[in-house]
């Protein structure tokens, strides 16, 4: 799953607060409906399972590299995990081996129309390879929403619902129709009809933690606190999922529950990825400097930050402010010049240092 969070730093006569959260919206859309089409049961067992299939099919194709039924099922191991790369290469091997077979044809689709960095080309082709799985399936509700999901791609949304609706006949409780339904009409601007259909994906099932996630990026945009707890709930669903973690962080910290931030973020920095590591000592130096004004704290945890991730612009400009703070300009000139280095067009630290340079 592709989620991006912006935690910008902004200083404006020496303050400093967040941009609005953002979310890329049709990657999560589409990865939603991805695994809400193909997964059931468990998640945590699922996962199990899927590691140990996938070492025995890599086993049985290292021996039999052409068969196209191992191909079609570590792809879909790979694609319910999001490894688009990986799950491309085995759905297109399968496909070209036999373009006639349905689920070769299918997981093609899926993995092409699902990529986060998808062609209008790829969509229009997964969009014919769906038509022609049901013309011969018309009750494949997967290709019926995939081929909706291709006309929502393309803002058409009339078509899109037409096929939803399509799906909901064969099947009134299928969830990956509702998630998609939700998203059309968030992207018309009906969040109520959005967050209902969310809802009713979750009521289908109470384990979908994606759906979860959604709801809460909702409810976060709109300022709603309802968010930390749809936060929480796809956290506890997936708690392997440091994202999910950093997020119910991060709406904590938004909602004044700094303590227990904190806490969250003191976990995220012992994360073996520097990425995360560098998020949550950065948003522990956040804390500790607007929240507490306990400067030296928020320096200790920047500079840590910068271990992680040395080109984290932020953490070179919150370090900067701190600096000015405690009447070392030296130093505070020195961390705009690097936050500047790394983007020479963040413009909080140009006018920051301008406005301190002159003193």
């Amino acid at each position: 799953m592709y989620i991006e969070v912006w935690s910008v730093a902004k200083s404006t006569e020496k303050s400093s607060t967040f941009v609005a959260m953002k979310w890329v919206l049709y990657s999560l859309i589409f990865s939603m409906i991805a695994l809400a089409a193909t997964s059931c049961g468990s998640e945590k067992e699922q996962e199990r399972k899927g590691q140990t299939a996938n070492q025995n099919i890599d086993s049985l194709l290292l021996a039999n590299p052409d068969s196209v039924p191992l191909l079609i099922q570590r792809g879909e191991l790979y694609f319910k995990e999001y490894q688009y790369d990986l799950a491309l290469k085995d759905a297109a091997k399968a496909y070209r081996l036999e373009k006639s077979n349905p689920k070769a044809k299918l997981l093609y689709a899926e993995v092409i129309n699902n990529r986060p960095d998808r062609t209008p080309k790829e969509v229009a082709t997964a969009q014919t390879l769906y038509k022609e799985i049901i013309k011969k399936d018309a009750k494949n509700t997967r290709a019926l929403i995939g081929v909706a999901s291709t006309y929502s791609f393309q803002a058409d949304y009339e078509k899109s619902f037409n096929f939803i609706n399509k799906a909901l006949r064969v099947d009134k409780h299928y969830r990956a129709a509702y998630i998609l339904k939700g998203s059309n009409y968030l992207a018309l601007g009906n969040r109520d009809k959005a967050i209902s259909s969310y809802e009713t994906a979750v009521q289908q099932d109470p384990n979908f933690y994606e759906a979860y996630f959604f709801l809460a990026n909702i409810y976060e945009a709109e300022g709603n606190p309802q968010c930390i707890e749809y936060f929480r709930n796809a956290y506890e669903l997936r708690p392997d999922y440091t994202e999910f973690e950093y997020r119910l962080a991060y709406a904590k910290q938004n909602f004044g529950q700094y303590e227990e931030a904190q806490k969250i973020y003191r976990n995220i920095a012992a994360d073996t990825s520097d990425f995360y590591a560098n998020r949550g000592y950065f948003h522990l130096g956040h804390i500790k400097q607007f929240e507490m004004n306990e400067i030296d704290s928020a320096i200790f945890y920047y500079k840590l930050a910068l271990q992680k991730e040395p080109r984290h612009v932020e953490s070179w400009h919150n370090l900067g402010i701190c600096y000015d703070d405690k009447g070392d300009k030296t130093q505070a000139l020195k961390s705009f010049g690097k936050a500047l280095k790394y983007n020479p067009e963040f413009e909080l630290s140009r006018n920051y240092a301008d406005s301190i340079r002159f003193l």
